[in-house]
């Protein structure tokens, strides 16, 4: 029996490669775009500190050096949350293309297998009508000789 063999497997082998590769730098990305959240939140709660500090220092006795080191640290907070927002977005926008990138490969490699499973069944088509003409040869030389072989005992 023949044996099915497509002509671009390695094409389809390399897609598969791929859109792994896909995934990993996708998982990637969801990382980084993880670790940086976190890090907004550590510096919102570290702006939180500041203020309950501010707070408290404003609550006991008067502590002028203390009060503006505690608002200036408290204000600079807001330039460091506004920087690490703008690092989010770009996390995000790392996910959003490593996404549009992945959807890209999984629709490539989906192309290779559908052309694949055609090749396979025009190959399974192929290989039926071979079978197919091999049984009428076989009957035809069966019959042949049953013929012949009547025709022989007649004039025998």
């Amino acid at each position: 029996m023949a044996r099915f063999k497509y002509k671009m497997q390695n094409i389809l082998e390399l897609k598969m490669k791929l859109e792994e590769q896909q995934k990993m730098a996708l998982v990637t990305a969801r990382l980084n775009l993880s670790d940086e959240e976190e890090k907004l939140e550590s510096l919102y709660a570290q702006k939180r500190k500041y203020e309950e500090a501010l707070r408290e220092s404003c609550k006991n006795k008067l502590n002028v050096n203390a009060i503006k080191l505690g608002t200036s640290a408290y204000e600079s907070m807001d330039y460091f949350i506004g920087l690490q927002k703008i690092e989010v977005k770009k996390a995000e926008g790392k996910v959003e293309l490593e996404q549009n990138k992945m959807r890209e490969a999984m629709k490539e490699r989906k192309i290779q297998e559908k052309l694949r499973e055609k090749a396979f069944n025009v190959f399974l088509k192929e290989l039926a009508a071979e079978e197919a003409a091999a049984v009428d040869e076989l009957v035809a030389y069966k019959y042949g000789s049953e013929i012949y072989e009547e025709e022989w005992k007649l004039d025998g």
